[in-house]
């Protein structure tokens, strides 16, 4: 049955709420999902919660406790399964049952291994109706991190890119600032502040030496920001120390420098001299990152896409020609035929300021 015939437009209604609070959390939550809930009782909203920050209450304990006495027999809108477990706090799915809820209508299961079903489960057993499948999409869209992570054991990782309409990165002599305009670049500063890290490559670190920081939001949690140098040759003054750097082979003194000026240095030998970026994203996830934002140059653009590892392309361009000496978005080996191209599809196109955004997936 379809969720059109399982669901009336009162529960498509009430769940479109529920996201709308869950995404309060975009920039919060890491490294939880983002999860929102509304509690209805005769047709009316008793109760609303969302999760704000990892250890502190999830979004069902927060309705639960606006709704006091209401919630007794009343439908609960949540956009992901109640939680099963123990972690730093209590199993939601308790608390529903405890306080007396009639009817549970979830998003999406949960994809924690811990959870995967087990809520719904619970809920039944106690006798409670339990649904999923209530606007899954637009459920998912909201945490492709957290997914990522629990399914695939690495982040999200988005790649942002700002170039000239002929794609150009920067002129020939390394002058990039600026291509696009404020507009975008402070649009930029949203999609860090939703990540859980910020990657770069130490060739960024030595032509530019960004902080890679969050700007203009209050995020309770500064994102790790994470170096790609095989060499390490990232100076012990740079603007985005302290960082994690991901090296092939770390030099005794080189990395007792860096580590003295606030890095972390860990090897992660690849094939030809290079760090293995499989390795690194696995051991980021490993530390509880969903999202992860790189704004690198074109070697390791080129690198991350011949790996198979973007998930998501978010490209700025400006209204720009630059002409064909100036640097480029990807350094990829030569094609010898288009079939052999990555292809992305479109999955949104927009004006920011005076430049487009536009936002790809692989297809």
């Amino acid at each position: 049955m379809s969720s059109a015939a399982r669901f009336s437009a009162a529960d498509h209604a009430h769940m479109a709420r529920a996201l709308q609070l869950a995404a309060r959390g975009l920039y919060t939550t890491s490294p939880n999902p983002r999860v929102g809930c509304v509690i209805v009782r005769d047709g009316r909203v008793v109760g609303e919660g969302w999760h704000a920050r990892a250890g502190t209450p999830h979004a069902e304990v927060h309705a639960l406790k606006a709704a006091g006495d209401a919630a007794r027999g009343a439908t609960v809108y949540v956009t992901l399964e109640p939680c099963s477990h123990h972690g730093r706090t209590p199993p939601c799915a308790e608390a529903l049952i405890q306080a007396g809820v009639g009817r549970v209508v979830a998003a999406m299961t949960d994809p924690n291994p811990l959870v995967a079903g087990g809520g719904i489960s619970m809920l039944t057993l106690a006798g409670i109706e339990a649904e999923v499948g209530l606007m899954e999409a637009e459920a998912r869209a909201l945490n492709p991190g957290f997914i990522s992570r629990m399914t695939r054991q690495r982040p999200w990782l988005r790649l942002k890119t700002a170039s000239t309409l002929d794609g150009k990165t920067a002129l020939a002599n390394g002058a990039s600032q600026w291509i696009t305009g404020e507009a975008a670049r402070a649009d930029v500063q949203t999609l860090r502040a939703r990540a859980c890290a910020l990657l770069t490559g130490s060739g960024t670190v030595l032509a530019d030496n960004p902080r890679m920081n969050v700007r203009d939001f209050d995020i309770g949690r500064p994102p790790l920001r994470v170096i790609v140098d095989s060499a390490l040759r990232t100076p012990v003054d740079a603007a985005i120390l302290p960082a994690l750097i991901a090296c092939h082979h770390a030099d005794p003194h080189l990395r007792a420098e860096l580590e003295q000026a606030g890095a972390e240095v860990i090897e992660l030998p690849g094939a030809d001299g290079r760090v293995d970026l499989a390795a690194l994203l696995a051991l980021l996830a490993q530390r509880g990152v969903n999202e992860l934002h790189v704004e690198a140059g074109a070697a390791l653009n080129g690198a991350l896409l011949a790996a198979g590892l973007v998930d998501e392309w978010v490209a700025y361009m400006a209204p720009l020609a630059v002409g064909d000496d100036a640097r480029g978005l990807f350094t990829q080996p030569p094609l010898t035929t288009l079939a052999d191209a990555a292809r992305f599809k479109l999955a949104d196109v927009r004006q920011i300021g005076g430049d487009l955004r536009l936002t790809l997936l692989p297809t």
